[in-house]
């Protein structure tokens, strides 16, 4: 008879805020369930998360941000990795150069790291769970015999687009000179997709950078894995999660919040910038008055249209709080707001670089958001109940902004006109701070809200799939052993 392995799971994410906050939140869901974690930050990670706690410590002294869950009886050891770049070498500025490190030095360190673990950790190592966007996870896992777990943090329509990159390629709508521009009905699980609203790396004519040789990568990855997690709903995505099931184990386990959205809100830091915190402002302002604005933490915007923004809340007239990073249009220069633009808001407005989101939106002052389009921002705003007004940026919020607009009718367009204007942005947000907001809309975010609660309750489907993760890994351990 073999004898059971203990579940200790070593956890590695992306060195983006978009992707820590939800590989935390994994890490101590694993570890309610009964896990050993070792969860793994970059350095850099390390001390940005540091830095907004406002605590100071020497290179070499490392802060444990989950003392307190094991405090709470959670065991979660924390260990940090070098990504292959000197703390303060600037990622940003230097972003082609730092991607061809992570794939081509960064897993290096992963592997050193993970060697120590194997020989050492007590309960051994048993699997490896990484954001599925790495390009080392498969080969580290094969090489000390671990389970791979892939986890995916956006939507499963993306994670469809990115497992049948081959099916693009051959159809002509990815990695050509001259992309297709016709409607795409040949993915298996989504009924149909324009070119338009493909992750914007996919729309790119020029398919030679690192960021799509790591595409590529990510893609095989996806069909190695061992098991793979998705931060969605299952029954807001029943149609790509069921026909990747028929492929490769996927279970829908979001979405991932901080557990009850109380106790473990404060438990384990996932910030990398300083909080403003907005509750006493927020405090003195009508209910639902309030609009949230918030393009999210890494990607820059073009000057002229956070201007138009900028213009456009002027004349809305309504209140509103707007996180606005100083790299808000550039990682070179900072904003700087049109003149005279703070004197006219006045009390009627505040304007912070980083803020907790969930505390904001969650409060009952905020009646829409302003937003980039980010996956944790639409899962918290569903939650919240709060309509969105959509201005995606780059990336996977292109992909998003159909599902939340044409797909789950739960968001206005911004801009449905080019070239964006500042009437345009006074008139939208005006109606959705207003009564004037489509009935069926509301009814939407309500139906959707409830199906998001429904899924995390005690035997929801995410609370379900994630038992069944964990039932199904131990088999898939003891066939290893």
């Amino acid at each position: 008879m073999t004898t059971q392995k203990p579940l200790h799971a070593v956890v590695f994410t992306l060195s983006l805020q978009g992707h820590v906050i939800p590989s935390i939140h994994l890490a101590i869901k694993l570890a309610s369930k009964g896990f050993t974690i070792t969860f793994v930050n970059t350095k850099v990670n390390h001390r940005d998360i540091t830095k907004s706690l406002c605590r100071k410590t020497s290179q070499n002294d490392v802060v444990d941000i989950f003392a307190a869950a094991r405090e709470a009886g959670l065991d979660i050891r924390y260990r940090t990795v070098s990504d292959g770049f000197p703390i303060s070498f600037d990622r940003k500025l230097n972003n082609e150069q730092y991607l061809e490190g992570h794939v081509h030095v960064f897993p290096a360190h992963v592997d050193e790291l993970v060697r120590d673990l194997v020989d050492s950790a007590d309960p051994p190592l048993t699997c490896l769970v990484a954001d599925s966007f790495f390009g080392w996870q498969s080969a580290i896992a094969k090489k000390y015999n671990l389970v791979y777990v892939s986890f995916w943090t956006e939507p499963a329509l993306v994670f469809s687009l990115f497992y049948h990159l081959d099916l693009l390629q051959i159809n002509g709508h990815y990695a050509s000179h001259d992309n297709r521009e016709d409607t795409i009905e040949y993915i298996p699980g989504i009924k149909a997709i324009e070119p338009k609203d493909l992750v914007s790396f996919l729309q790119d004519t020029d398919f030679s950078t690192s960021m799509h040789r790591l595409i590529s990568m990510t893609s095989k990855e996806m069909k190695s894995a061992d098991f793979i997690l998705c931060n969605t709903v299952h029954e807001l995505e029943f149609e790509p999660i069921l026909a990747i099931q028929e492929q490769r184990p996927m279970y829908a386990i979001g979405p991932l919040f901080p557990s009850g959205l109380s106790n473990s809100k404060t438990l384990v830091p996932t910030s990398l910038k300083p909080e403003f915190d907005c509750t006493q402002w927020l405090n003195t302002k009508p209910q639902g008055s309030v609009l949230y604005v918030s393009f999210g933490s890494f990607i820059p915007c073009e000057k002229e249209k956070i201007d138009e923004i900028a213009h456009g809340l002027l004349l809305s007239k309504i209140n509103f709080i707007w996180v606005l990073r100083g790299d808000a249009v550039s990682y070179e220069e900072p904003y700087v707001l049109p003149s005279g633009f703070e004197d006219e808001i006045k009390d009627r407005a505040l304007i912070v670089t980083w803020t907790n989101q969930i505390d904001v939106i969650s409060h009952s002052a905020i009646g829409g958001f302003l937003t980039h389009c980010g996956w944790n921002s639409t899962l918290e705003s569903i939650w919240y109940g709060v309509p969105m007004l959509c201005f995606p940026l780059k990336a996977d919020q292109l992909t998003i902004r159909k599902l939340l607009v044409d797909d789950w009718r739960i968001g206005v367009n911004l801009c449905d006109k080019k070239p964006l204007t500042r009437f345009e942005v006074a008139e939208k947000v005006n109606v959705l701070m207003s009564t004037k907001l489509d009935d069926k809309l509301r009814k939407e975010m309500i139906k959707l809200r409830q199906i998001s609660k429904n899924a995390l309750a005690e035997n929801g489907s995410s609370e379900r799939n994630l038992c069944q993760f964990v039932s199904d890994l131990k088999n898939k351990i003891i066939e290893k052993v």
